[in-house]
This record gives structure tokens, C-alpha cells and sequence, in this order.
């Protein structure tokens, strides 16, 4: 990361993006964390008319994709970032207009669904930023749906080898970064049956599938 980006990303603030240059940092997330969230998806075991929910859809390329692979499907996106639902709202226009996505303000804390409201669940690249990892993972629990999947989704992880950058930046903005064991008791905690862990061996990116 060059001393721009990095200063875009402090700007923009990553746990909470505003401003122009959170503008400009979703922007370059949409684009760069493409690769990681093509291949969890590929875990997914999806069906056409599935209903899915993006937590932490920052800025809405996740739910873009899933709205071409599901042509049937229903898609929510929710976030605690008004400039991410804003741009979220702007990148799948035409999926909001077909009445096929809606993107809410929300937080993690407390989902705004009922129980058992989603067949599958993601987040990409925000679990790092939870307010309270046990605690909110029960609340994932709680709106999925019986034998529902869960996909936590990131580019770094507790247990593999990180760069001096990686761990740099996560000092700096205090991210939660769990080991891949950590993340299976997380979710076993939380109230998950099944759990996979999903690691590729020459990168450091990690896909923890829970099903509830």
C-alpha cells in the first residue's frame, strides 16, 4: 500500500466510510477484493430463488454478482455506513428497480429481520470491524434459516503469514483477525452445527462456511 492509498484509507476510514475519500476507497475495494469474494462464493451452494443477505455490503459489488448468478433470487444489503448504502443503491439500481434488492441502514448488533429470514448469508471483508464478534454472530444465527449457509469472507487471517504491511494495518486500525480455529469456535459458540474452514494454501485469504 502506497502513501496515497494509505492516506485515502485513513481519510475514508475503513470501519466506517465517509467522505470523498471513502468514495474513492469503496471504489478500490469493489475492484480489488474481487478475487477473494469470487472464489468463497464458490462455496455457496446456491439455487436460483435464493434469498441472501450482505452484511457489510460496503460498496455493493458482492450483491452485483449475486444478482447475475441469481437471476430469480432476493438479495437485502445492509451496513452502518449511510455512504455505503448510498453507493450500494447506486451500483444495483436496476436490481432495486426490479423489486429483486433492497439496501438498509443497519448494524450487526441487531438485525432488522425476523428469524430465520435468509437461506444464505455473507460478509465480505467487515468482519474485521464487528462490535462484538460472539455476540453478533448469534444474532447471524438467529435470521438464517434452518440448514442455511453462512460465509465469512476475508483476505487475511490469524494463522497465516502475514506481510510487515498486513500487520501494520492491522495494528493500526485494531482489526479482529481470528486464526482459523478461533473462527470455528466462534461459530460453534454462536449457535452454528457445522462449521468448514476454507484456507488456500498460497494466499492468505480464508472462508469460514458455518451452516446453522
Amino acid at each position: 500500500m502506497n502513501e496515497e492509498k494509505r492516506s485515502v484509507t485513513e481519510l475514508g476510514d475503513p470501519s466506517r466510510p465517509h467522505g470523498e475519500a471513502g468514495k474513492e476507497m469503496l471504489s478500490g475495494m469493489n475492484e480489488r477484493h474481487t478475487p477473494v469474494t469470487e472464489w468463497a462464493l464458490s462455496f455457496f451452494e446456491l439455487s436460483p430463488d435464493d434469498c441472501v443477505l450482505d452484511i457489510g455490503c460496503g460498496g455493493g459489488e458482492t450483491l452485483r454478482k449475486l444478482a447475475e448468478m441469481l437471476p430469480e433470487g432476493k438479495f437485502t444489503g445492509l451496513d452502518h455506513s449511510e455512504l455505503s448504502v448510498s453507493m450500494s443503491i447506486e451500483r444495483n439500481k436496476s436490481s432495486i428497480d426490479a423489486e429483486r434488492m433492497e439496501i438498509i441502514l443497519g448494524s450487526v448488533n441487531a438485525l432488522p429481520f425476523p428469524d430465520n429470514s435468509f437461506i444464505r448469508i455473507i460478509t465480505v471483508e467487515s468482519f474485521y470491524f464487528w462490535p462484538d464478534p460472539a455476540e453478533n454472530l448469534k444474532e447471524v444465527c438467529r435470521v438464517l434459516a434452518p440448514d442455511g449457509q453462512f460465509l465469512i469472507v476475508a483476505d487475511i487471517h490469524g494463522g497465516a503469514e502475514l506481510s510487515d504491511e498486513d500487520l501494520a494495518n492491522i495494528r493500526k486500525y485494531g482489526l479482529f483477525n481470528p486464526t482459523p480455529e478461533e473462527f470455528e469456535t466462534l461459530l460453534i459458540n454462536a449457535g452454528f452445527s457445522k462449521v468448514i474452514i476454507h484456507t488456500r494454501p498460497d494466499k492468505t485469504w480464508i472462508c469460514a462456511e458455518a451452516r446453522k
